[in-house]
């Protein structure tokens, strides 16, 4: 029996400051191999500055179909969305 290598998913950030962007995926032996991979392939013309890679069995997430009764709670405290704030223009990346 062949054993086939994981599945990984590969994040970039592309300048200090932002935050890590999905770029796509990629199989591995090891996190180690995973990370020189997305390197070589994601970051050919010097877009990043840090890569995330992630075993795509370790990702837990919601579903889009859930959206409305999952994040239903959330709606009725406003106090966690700043948006009665005035945000100055020379603030960036809010």
């Amino acid at each position: 029996m062949r054993s086939e290598w994981p599945l990984y998913e590969v994040f970039v950030r592309g300048k200090r400051g932002l935050n890590h962007v999905h770029v796509g995926s990629l199989h591995a032996a090891d996190d180690e191999m995973a990370l020189h991979h997305a390197r070589d392939l994601y970051t050919r013309r010097n877009e990043g500055v840090s890569i995330w890679v992630v075993r795509a069995a370790d990702i837990t997430a919601s579903s889009p179909d859930e959206k409305d009764p999952f994040f239903a709670p959330s709606g009725d405290k406003v106090y966690r969305h700043p948006t009665f704030y005035d945000i100055p223009d020379d603030v960036p990346h809010i």
